[in-house]
């Protein structure tokens, strides 16, 4: 068995109402299929919830425009905390989340007339920034992969952008980890983007995959990038210090993986040991299989999700198991499709 990573499976984000905010990412940025909506018990994650199994809801969020998922997560029993200070670009964390668009100048406008704020010009022609209505950063980047639905003007989520205090040591993680190991730019300078005011210095490295769209569902997740951003002229602070996993925010980046137990040991020699596996089977919703998670040189979480199965028609018992395909194979498309059944065509 080798590993395999086969994309970004979606990014965690912490929030005070779930149903809200998955509203507005269906209405706005059609993240409109729901692939569970499941209340639990976290109780493996103690170790970042300050000793107690917390009660959550998740709601996992798709577009089939292509792209990863939206992993909405509420706390049940404890309210969330914002950020100590307000984040900027350069903090350590994932600073913002990137979804592709191959039409952003429509979805520029269509933002300009809702309730997101901060909205900036699209810079160099490819990209602009915004905060959505929770305060959280979002990149909306010039890029033409789709799976399906190919008329929509927004997919799913490209990547992230992660702040980092050590680039070199960042770079070696991300690479020898998590294979991003094409470097698409590298540079240095003062930047203004990103409510950055008067501008700081920063160096940049955006990174992509040599390898990819493998796994069962590698063409829906598509190409993904990284972009690390290192702060040269300041001490960035840490997003989560003294805060909870689950608390506002970004609170992980999620990828699907086969040969979990390979990288587990690839893990541990280059001193990045996971720091929760459920080694056995988990369930969570009505997906199923195995989930570990490790931190990156700055703490940022990085979940590794091994699926099994994935629920297309639940009361009729049907669902795409994952656990004796080839891992390197994608499913055929139109069984992929099929998860357009979970689609939500109005608010919660």
């Amino acid at each position: 068995m080798q590993k395999i990573i086969n994309g970004i499976q979606q990014i965690g984000i912490g929030v005070a109402d779930a149903k809200a905010v998955f509203n507005w990412y269906r209405v706005h940025l059609g993240f409109d299929i729901m692939v569970f909506n499941d209340v639990a018990t976290a109780k493996l994650m103690t170790r970042y919830t300050a000793g107690t199994p917390e009660q959550r809801q998740a709601i996992l969020a798709l577009n089939m425009t292509g792209g990863g998922g939206l992993e909405i997560w509420q706390f049940k029993n404890r309210k969330p905390l914002p950020p100590d200070n307000s984040i900027q670009f350069g903090d350590l964390g994932i600073n913002a989340i990137k979804i592709r668009s191959a039409k952003i100048e429509e979805v520029h406008k269509v933002l300009q007339n809702s309730n997101v704020t901060e909205l900036s010009e699209i810079l160099e022609g490819s990209h602009f920034y915004f905060k959505d209505p929770w305060g959280n950063w979002v990149q909306l980047v010039n890029e033409p992969y789709y799976f399906a639905k190919k008329d929509d003007d927004c997919g799913g989520v490209l990547g992230v952008v992660i702040g980092v205090s050590d680039m070199d040591a960042s770079l070696h993680f991300y690479n020898k980890l998590l294979v991003y190991d094409r470097v698409l730019s590298d540079s240095s300078a003062v930047c203004k983007e990103f409510g950055t005011g008067k501008g700081s210095a920063y160096r940049r490295v955006l990174l992509s995959r040599s390898d990819q769209r493998s796994g069962g569902f590698g063409e829906l997740y598509g190409p993904s990038q990284i972009e690390l951003v290192q702060a040269l002229d300041r001490i960035p602070n840490s997003i989560f210090k003294n805060r909870l996993w689950g608390d506002l925010g970004f609170i992980h980046l999620c990828f699907d993986v086969s040969g979990l137990d390979v990288l587990r040991l690839e893990a541990e020699k280059v001193g990045h040991s996971f720091t929760v596996d459920s080694a056995n089977s988990f369930d969570m919703g009505d997906a199923a299989g195995r989930f570990a998670y490790m931190e990156d040189p700055d703490g940022t979480l990085i979940e590794l999700v091994e699926t099994h199965k994935v629920p297309v028609f639940k009361k009729w018992g049907i669902f795409i198991n994952l656990k004796k395909r080839n891992p390197k194979k994608p499913l055929p498309k139109w069984m992929v499709k099929l998860m357009a059944i979970h689609k939500v065509k109005r608010d919660l």
